[in-house]
């Protein structure tokens, strides 16, 4: 547990994901009920410097796919669902292996690097364009505000889950099973190329915003790298024994321990241990269990 966790630990926000996708849903009825009031909530910088500052954090209610009012409305709205429900697995599960104050802050990471993108991407089109107006640069931040969504923010999660369950299996389609950590590289490559299409035409808001969500996950990456030869069983159980230190930081370290009634030599110091050699794996019995246990193969 970092020294940071332990100072701030507690302030964690548990079900972040919950949260995340009930703003999501808020930003679909807002797009239902009233279209153009999602245009004062997005994370325009522009607008920020001029007053706007709730946009800071209203942009996060900004839904990473639209919802098209037309024939495919029900289709659309079938596929939003699926894909709430996609991301709620991935980031419970991320949440419930990582830990609360982990989870918390690669989220909080990945938004603040794309709000402080934001600000550098004006500052860019400032520096190439000196002679901009102010009503020529409210309509282009306006523009520029509709890539600053949680769609890369969402990206994010999903690389950061095929990096840590990197042999799980996802259905393509519904239909075909691919592991996740294909399909994340992928994604990277696909992340790169629009990247690389964006810096080519000048679109210096779509460079921002995926850059954002590469560094958040980059910096999660070089940080756990040491640790990703753990398969999920590992992490999580490595997760746990944190949390019971946390709980009881003093805890009685015995040595032996028997694999059948768990008896230790805590309990009656009197006690034999000894450890089987024919049993598949380190298991140590105690003098009444270490000739009548079923040996494990």
């Amino acid at each position: 547990m970092s020294k940071w966790e332990k100072k701030f630990g507690k302030y964690a926000v548990p079900n972040l994901t919950v949260i995340l996708i009930m703003c999501y849903v808020a930003g679909y009825v807002l797009n239902w009920v009233a279209p153009g009031a999602m245009s004062y909530l997005t994370l325009d910088p522009y607008a920020i410097l001029h007053g706007q500052v709730w946009r800071l954090v209203t942009w996060v209610i900004s839904p990473p796919t639209t919802l098209t009012v037309g024939p495919f409305l029900g289709l659309d709205l079938f596929f939003v669902l699926i894909m709430l429900f996609f991301y709620y697995s991935l980031g419970t599960t991320l949440e419930r292996v990582w830990g609360t104050w982990k989870y918390n802050v690669y989220l909080f990471t990945g938004m603040f690097l794309t709000v402080v993108g934001a600000f550098i991407c004006m500052g860019i089109y400032y520096l190439t364009n000196p002679s901009m107006s102010s009503e020529a640069a409210g309509l282009l931040f306006r523009y520029g505000a509709m890539f600053f969504s949680t769609y890369y923010v969402n990206m994010s999660i999903f690389l950061a889950y095929s990096m840590t369950f990197p042999e799980a299996r996802v259905l393509l389609m519904m239909v075909i099973p691919v592991k996740v950590k294909w399909l994340g590289i992928i994604y990277g490559i696909m992340l790169l190329l629009d990247m690389f299409q964006y810096l080519a035409g000048g679109l210096w808001f779509g460079v921002t915003a995926i850059g954002a969500s590469l560094l958040n996950f980059l910096i999660f990456y070089l940080r756990s790298r040491n640790r990703m030869h753990l398969n999920p069983k590992q992490i999580r159980r490595r997760a746990e024994f944190r949390q019971d230190i946390r709980r009881n930081p003093n805890p009685r370290i015995t040595k032996h321990k028997c694999a059948v009634c768990g008896r230790t030599d805590e309990d009656d110091p009197n006690l034999e241990f000894r450890f089987c050699s024919k049993c598949n794996g380190n298991y140590e019995y105690c003098q009444n269990h270490l000739f009548t246990h079923t040996h494990v193969k």
